[in-house]
């Protein structure tokens, strides 16, 4: 055997080679391993902040995007003589605009964004806290805790920033020089008109309207992700996909709480005209709407405006949230690293 190797210097040479070639790959593994390991868990404190900060900007960026397109909507729902169309919604627009300026479309915006910064920073925050206290995704029979989770967030963040929604509802409905000028007029005249007690009205059929809303909303997305990343493989959908599983969401969150959402808006703004002895409680808004009415054109008006608006603002909250989040809890985690 000794003649072998003595006279095949090649395959000993060869065979040092390959040792020594193996050893680095050994000890470049664990490097690579690291490299693709995960971020550093956060600790709640940094959960929280970081899911605030990007739920605020995902609802004011998505709401914004949508804003002229709900001015019509709320115009139409809270008028029984106007029947809804595209081309009368279109019309409303267009007069907007000629009389009162490009912005005037915007009009509402500022008591929106008072109410939708705090609204969605709550909402995803709540979601994520109530998920994490249901357990859910954590066995299979996950679907009834997943959609619990979504309402127990609508309801936490509707009531907490509601009279902020009927002001901007009151904003919406007015123009400028006949209605409330500032978000601070508004607070100051219902308190001084109607009393303190009329920036509650309509809070119950909202936060009725918003368990199947919020609900439906975030089961939809969140099942539709799940379901992505175990056909594909993948951790997370792209952005793309982001936004065709929000838009889902938001068509299926919105037609299942519609009908509520006509009710809280007509609440929202009875005193407008003068009149306060219209639409008092929710059972008889839903007699005076179906009786004067019918269904199609009283529970389901202007609907299908919000087949359009509620997808783009839906997918472009749930997509801007998820981006945003991750962003913050990289960096976040790498000033961790740094720090330890």
């Amino acid at each position: 055997m000794s003649g072998l190797v003595e006279k095949s210097p090649s395959i000993s040479m060869s065979i040092k080679a390959t040792t020594s070639a193996a050893a680095p790959a050994a000890t470049q593994e664990p490097a690579q391993a690291d490299a693709h390991e995960s971020p550093p868990k956060l600790n709640n404190v940094n959960v929280v902040l970081t899911s605030l900060i990007a739920g605020a900007i995902a609802g004011a960026l998505a709401k914004t995007a949508i804003a002229p397109l709900d001015r019509a909507k709320i115009n139409f729902q809270i008028n029984k003589e106007t029947p809804y169309s595209f081309r009368g919604a279109t019309l409303f627009l267009k007069r907007a605009f000629e009389k009162e300026g490009f912005l005037s479309l915007w009009r509402g915006n500022s008591a929106t964004m008072a109410r939708i910064v705090p609204y969605a920073a709550i909402q995803f925050t709540a979601h994520e806290q109530y998920k994490k206290l249901l357990r859910v995704d954590q066995d299979k029979s996950t679907n009834i805790r997943r959609f619990l989770a979504g309402s127990l967030a609508g309801i936490t963040s509707q009531s907490m920033t509601y009279p902020l929604d009927l002001a901007r509802a009151r904003m919406a409905v007015t123009d400028k020089y006949t209605g409330y000028r500032t978000l601070r007029q508004v607070f100051v005249t219902i308190c001084r008109d109607e009393g303190p007690r009329t920036l509650f009205r309509g809070y119950w059929p909202t936060v009725l309207g918003v368990i199947p809303y919020a609900g439906m909303s975030f089961f939809t997305y969140e099942t539709l992700k799940r379901e992505y990343t175990e056909r594909t493989g993948e951790k997370k959908p792209n952005t793309l996909f982001s936004l065709m599983f929000g838009a889902a969401a938001g068509v299926i969150g919105q037609t299942s709480s519609y009908p509520l959402d006509i009710v809280r808006r007509r609440m929202q703004t009875i005193g407008i005209n003068g009149r306060t002895d219209q639409y008092s409680t929710i059972i008889s808004t839903l007699q005076k709407i179906y009786r004067e009415e019918g269904i199609k054109n009283g529970f389901f008006k202007g609907l299908s405006m919000n087949w359009i608006k509620g997808p783009i603002a839906v997918g472009i909250s749930f997509s801007t949230y998820d981006f945003i989040k991750e962003v913050l809890r990289e960096i976040v985690g790498l000033q961790t690293d740094a720090k330890e």
